[in-house]
């Protein structure tokens, strides 16, 4: 949202870090255009005392949650709505939800009325097809919890599991875990939401003004008691959720612009998510004001035109003692135990950092460290590792 990666953002974990209103964002920048703005889903960026968060920070429209914990629970026992809350019938299991976030928990079985994600999809459809006929153009930021698990709802939720689905649709009857039959519903349930949203574009006649970019925030998890190995989720690379390995870290970007992007069309090019910023300020005409760490994808995507690359790419993560990651291809340096900033991370201080180097167009998959027969090298990446990195500031 900031144009910043997370080695010089506010935010570095998910703890108590609330974006500043004064930093610039993807909908505040918009809006210097004149879009209308509005995000459904997984705010993150605020607890839950900030309900009003969102509105300043640039989206006029807003229904979800705000706090990332809350935000694990399927069947809360109520959602936000442009800073105000929306009581929804559901019943939590007594003492569910300890550790101080509000919304967190598990419903009971009997409980279970108003699934969140449905009626999150149903008012982002409705702010979708109210654009038709609007004379100014929009930003729709739809951040899905899904695949996400219930952390909570382990093998005492209801289900036995944190999957949390209504039902297991057409996996129903697979001789599958019901665990994994929750999480093959929910990436139906993704799947189908992208093809919709396209879909509802299409009816509208927007399809050749319209920009639709898909990607993750990470790679798969094991959360929830499901095994992230069950379907191959990594696809073969190193290492799940949480990992510097390219396991964690690399994730697809998909964007579909029938009068502009190539259909069927694939790119080596490797970029991060501080590229979005400059990338939607390039097409719609706005300067990029302040500090940015991105580079604008706008030539990758249109298929002309120069594309610029990133010295190296940098990745901070502030929780299991610590971790960071540098990429300047085909090396790739990683340090565990750095002592992150969270209060997770504080008692791994103590612990020797691990460095770690690997030469990914060798070895893929990240399982042999060279570091001790690159000194020259290794001290140029750490160079630029230090370079990445400043101590976050808050306001």
């Amino acid at each position: 949202m900031t144009g910043l990666h997370t080695g010089h953002g506010r935010i570095r974990g998910n703890g108590d870090w609330i974006l500043p209103d004064s930093d610039l964002t993807v909908p505040k920048l918009l809006k210097q255009a004149g879009y209308t703005t509005a995000c459904f889903g997984k705010y993150g960026l605020g607890k839950s005392k900030t309900e009003d968060d969102p509105k300043r920070k640039g989206f006029d429209e807003f229904f979800g949650y705000i706090d990332t914990s809350h935000a694990h629970n399927f069947y809360p026992s109520f959602l936000v709505r442009n800073g105000e809350r929306v009581i929804l019938n559901n019943e939590q299991i007594e003492g569910s939800g300890k550790g101080g976030n509000e919304g967190k928990g598990v419903a009971t079985q009997a409980g279970r009325k108003q699934w969140a994600p449905g009626l999150i999809s149903e008012e982002m459809q409705k702010y979708l097809q109210s654009q038709k006929g609007n004379d100014k153009p929009f930003f729709l930021y739809y951040a899905l919890n899904l695949p996400h698990a219930n952390n909570e709802a382990g093998k005492n939720s209801p289900l036995g599991h944190g999957l949390e689905s209504p039902n297991y649709g057409e996996f129903a009857n697979k001789d599958w875990p019901d665990v994994e039959k929750g999480f093959a519903q929910f990436i139906r349930f993704v799947d189908n939401e992208v093809g919709a949203i396209a879909a509802t574009i299409q009816k509208m006649g927007l399809d050749d003004n319209t920009l639709i970019m898909f990607s993750s925030d990470n790679g798969p998890h094991a959360e929830g008691l499901h095994d992230s190995n069950f379907f191959r989720s990594n696809g073969g690379l190193n290492g799940i959720k949480r990992a510097m390995t390219d396991g964690g870290i690399r994730v697809p970007l998909i964007a579909r612009w029938p009068s502009k992007v190539s259909a069927g069309g694939v790119t080596e090019h490797v970029s991060g998510f501080q590229d979005l910023l400059p990338t939607v300020a390039e097409l719609a005409g706005v300067a990029v004001s302040s500090e940015c760490d991105g580079l604008s994808l706008v030539p990758t995507l249109l298929g002309k035109g120069n594309q610029k690359n990133h010295p190296y790419l940098y990745w901070e993560f502030d929780e299991q003692g610590g971790k960071t990651a540098l990429l300047k291809w085909p090396w790739k340096l990683i340090h565990l135990n750095t002592g992150g900033h969270a209060s997770k991370g504080a008692a791994a201080k103590t612990k020797a950092l691990q460095v770690e180097l690997f030469n990914l167009a060798e070895d893929s998959r990240e399982a042999t460290n060279v570091a001790s027969g690159h000194p020259e090298l290794l001290a140029e990446l750490e160079r630029s590792m230090k370079e990445a990195y400043r101590p976050p500031v808050r306001e």
